[in-house]
């Protein structure tokens, strides 16, 4: 077999795993919040087990230049209100985005914890780098990558839901690749930038010097 029938199978099977559908629809529902009327939808990922959540506002199905943000699962941030990274904020800000545009969605990947590490596994590396590690560091001292996080069932979702392209809502350099590796048409990138204090300047600053992400405020 030659060189050129290797390529062009890799390349269709890259491209039919792209396009695969790795979640299946399981609820549906109305839900009001404090920023105003979603419509909640839960998805479960075939290869996981894991269950996600989309929040949508307005008719997606069609649409082009969809604002979406694929938000990681962060209990510390969300939950309790942790002020050592600015997810909380980053959700907040996300869904009032998309109700003063009336439309959008908001992909909330459950399993996604510590970049994939999990919740103790996020508070080991916590207590590390409140011995000088910083956020990269201390993953790989723990002996986990420096970011486990996979966006299949995110672009999954995406397709279910209709949407032909999105303005992506992110700070991160490595989601948009990720996203766009799994066909989705990315059109534009927004910034979804918080305020700095005490507790999170080091790892916002971490985000931006180690991972790159668009944080030149910081």
């Amino acid at each position: 077999m030659t060189s050129k029938v290797l390529s062009n199978m890799e390349d269709l099977i890259h491209h039919m795993r792209a396009n695969e559908i790795v979640v299946h629809r399981t609820s549906s529902s109305k839900m009001p919040t404090r920023f105003g009327d979603f419509q909640a939808t839960t998805f479960v990922c075939k290869r996981t087990g894991v269950e996600h959540v989309a929040l949508t506002c307005g008719d997606l199905f069609g649409r082009q230049k969809v604002p979406v943000r694929v938000h990681s699962e962060c209990l510390t941030g969300e939950s309790f209100g942790s002020l050592r990274c600015d997810c909380g904020e980053q959700l907040s800000h996300a869904l009032e985005f998309f109700q003063q545009a009336r439309l959008g969605c908001l992909i909330y990947m459950r399993g996604h914890e510590g970049r994939g590490i999990g919740i103790g596994n996020k508070i080991a590396a916590y207590a590390l780098q409140d011995r000088g590690y910083d956020t990269m560091d201390a993953n790989l001292e723990l002996g986990f990558p420096v970011d486990g996080r996979d966006y299949a069932a995110a672009a999954s979702i995406l397709r279910l839901l209709g949407v032909s392209s999105i303005v992506l809502l992110t700070n991160n350099p490595a989601k948009l690749e990720a996203l766009r590796a799994e066909k989705i048409d990315v059109v534009e990138r927004r910034s979804l930038i918080v305020a700095a204090q005490s507790h999170s300047v080091d790892y916002l600053r971490t985000k931006r010097e180690k991972f790159g992400h668009f944080l030149h405020e910081v």
